[in-house]
């Protein structure tokens, strides 16, 4: 069975490699990008892929559906630091193709989840499941966003410059520019296009309105 390690962090990648040298007839193999990725699939569809939701090239969670969609009889492995419960309902909902998988899940979680992606059998560590389970008041993830900073980060998430949102929002281009670095600092992130994730995760902004 091939495993495709779309990863960028080469730590993560070396330690799934390792575990996979443990595990009868597993064959891993890299994934640079979503481009490489969606070739290697074409030449062989039957696989498992571990993908970092996070840190790949998938823009968000439409995409990762439309990806799985289009090769039915791959078992996609999401293996992630940060996964909302509300992301990891909503994917789990759509397909039995997807197992999940936090990075900091105890080594026989991950050897588990392989195996059972070998099988192409759903798998959900522990540490999700239980959030999942948990009381809806205990799920949800607190974004210390103000009102006006949501609206602005929606905005820049739907690719609105900085000065555009001040003349929508009759502001002037400093103050708005001063939202969005606030915005930033307070979702450590660096880049309109992780903030976009960001905001995507956490639900802030709904991905139906997002045009990539």
């Amino acid at each position: 069975m091939i495993f495709f390690l779309a990863d960028p962090q080469d730590i993560t990648r070396a330690g799934m490699m390792y575990v996979l040298s443990e595990i009868d007839g597993a064959t891993p193999r890299r994934s640079i990008d979503k481009a490489e990725l969606t070739e290697q699939l074409k030449c062989q569809e039957k696989a498992v892929v571990i993908i970092d939701y996070t840190l790949f090239d998938v823009n968000d969670i439409e995409e990762l559906l439309i990806l799985s969609q289009r090769f039915p009889q791959v078992h996609w492995v999401v293996f992630s630091f940060d996964l909302t419960s509300d992301f990891v309902r909503r994917l789990v909902a759509s397909s039995p193709q997807f197992s999940i998988l936090l990075k900091d899940s105890p080594l026989h979680e991950i050897r588990e989840c392989l195996l059972y992606a070998q099988r192409y059998s759903r798998y959900v560590c522990q540490r999700m499941t239980e959030l999942l389970l948990a009381p809806s008041e205990e799920k949800e993830i607190k974004v210390p966003l103000t009102k006006t900073e949501i609206e602005i980060l929606k905005d820049i998430a739907l690719g609105q410059t900085t000065k555009e949102i001040a003349e929508k929002r009759f502001s002037s281009f400093h103050t708005v520019n001063t939202h969005r670095k606030n915005i930033f600092r307070k979702l450590g992130v660096n880049t309109v296009h992780e903030a976009t994730r960001y905001a995507l995760r956490a639900g802030l902004v709904d991905a139906a309105e997002y045009y990539i």
